[in-house]
């Protein structure tokens, strides 16, 4: 695929790879696991949320706090023995929710979390700061192609929270300089959003919380189009979360409500009353297909699905009730049933398109242990299954490492895979 534009060009420089959530490195291959060559080093990361890479060797974690008036930070570790090597002063953050770290084709890293914006060195001093406009958490960012920032507001229910006393107002999405981080344009939506911004080149697009929403960027305005795909049209289904952006279309999984009840594992939290499906809006002419991943009710995500556009395979599932599940697209843009296996995955997946690697975790509540599980992206087939380290279920990032290696955050753990006789450069 090649370096991001906006973004510094290593294979990793954003959380799912850059903004177009392909979940996928932008250049190298993959790591080709086999299971008598895999090692596994873990450490206590309390918070870790992702990892990004810069140059080679220079592997970057974000960590945060809880609560109201939460803080996050940024360290660099070693990116064979996880140690900690530098780490920022704690940054100003707000209302907790898990935020985003991108190293920006300028060199700087940037941070939102909270109700704040952050831009660092490679050193990790701070540059920049500012505080954004709603006291809200605003979950991430996307980085566009002339290099500005596009952060929003998150519209979901927080940890703890009541779902019937939340009336979240109409997301805002704001424009931020890299440089002083300065709001430089803002645009409202006509509803809340919940899931993360994607974007392809100029055009952001946003997973309201019933209709999926584009706005462009010309260099000095953000501006909503007319383009509305309404996706939420049964009966108890509920929003959706991150979109993949591939195919000419916008793919994401709904039935996102009850994420906040997270408890260690998603198993069994699901409150909507209608199946789980992969989410397909064309780009072009707005037209809705909805696919089910296991047709069971009760189901529930809070992540996007994998897209390999080359072999043309979706891969959804249903964290809840347990099941991930594979489609074919055909030229039309149907999906149709390729493979399914009972797992209980959460976490964002990593794909790697050459060595047909898809990288997923599996919850093993009995043992109170998340694995990672390397399928066959064709056939579903398990390739290698090792514990990570993690007595929680991620429900956060991987990222690839610099060689044949990868990484894998959780609210506990940050873990890396890796081949017994290759070592990262």
């Amino acid at each position: 695929m090649g370096p991001v534009p906006g973004l510094y060009p290593s294979r990793w420089p954003a959380e799912d790879g850059g903004p177009r959530r392909l979940q996928a490195p932008s250049f190298g291959p993959g790591p080709r696991f086999t299971p008598d060559t895999v090692e596994v080093t873990s450490r206590l990361a309390i918070a870790a949320t992702m990892v990004v890479l810069r140059d080679p060797g220079e592997c970057f974690l974000l960590g945060h706090t809880g609560g109201p008036g939460a803080v996050s930070w940024v360290e660099r570790f070693d990116p064979l023995t996880l140690e900690p090597l530098e780490r920022s002063v704690d940054l100003p953050g707000g209302p907790a929710w898990p935020g985003g770290l991108a190293a920006h084709a300028d060199g700087a890293l940037h941070v939102v979390f909270g109700n704040h914006a952050h831009r660092l060195g490679p050193d990790l001093q701070v540059e920049a700061s500012t505080e954004l406009p709603r006291d809200l958490p605003y979950n991430s960012f996307v980085v566009l192609p002339d290099g500005h920032l596009v952060t929003k507001d998150f519209g979901g229910n927080l940890p703890g929270g009541d779902p019937a006393d939340h009336a979240p107002p109409p997301a805002e999405l704001c424009v931020l300089d890299p440089t002083t981080l300065a709001i430089v344009d803002r645009c409202a939506l006509p509803e809340p959003s919940v899931a993360r911004l994607s974007a392809d080149g100029e055009v952001v697009v946003v997973v309201g919380t019933s209709t999926l929403w584009r706005a462009t960027w010309d260099g000095t305005r953000l501006t909503l189009d007319d383009f509305a795909a309404v996706y939420r049209t049964l009966p108890g289904q509920t929003y959706g979360w991150d979109a993949v952006v591939a195919l000419g279309a916008a793919w994401f999984l709904d039935n996102g409500a009850g994420s906040e009840r997270y408890a260690g594992s998603f198993q069994g939290l699901g409150v909507s009353e209608t199946p789980l499906h992969l989410v397909r809006a064309d780009l072009a002419t707005g037209a809705v297909t909805l696919t089910e991943i296991c047709g069971e009710p009760g189901g529930l995500v809070a992540n996007p699905p994998a897209i390999d556009p080359t072999r043309r395979i979706a891969v959804g599932y249903d964290s809840a009730n347990g099941v991930l599940a594979a489609f074919d697209i055909t030229d039309d843009g149907a999906c149709t049933p390729r493979w399914r296996r009972d797992q209980h995955h959460a976490c964002h997946p990593l794909c790697f398109p050459d060595t047909g690697e898809l990288v997923t975790n599996d919850f093993d509540a009995e043992r109170g242990t998340d694995q990672i599980v390397v399928l066959d992206l064709g056939s579903g087939v398990e390739r290698v299954r090792v514990d990570s380290g993690s007595p929680v279920q991620s429900v956060l990032f991987g990222a690839p490492g610099f060689a044949d290696d990868v990484y894998l955050c959780s609210f506990t753990t940050l873990t890396r895979v890796s081949q017994t006789s290759r070592a990262p450069v």
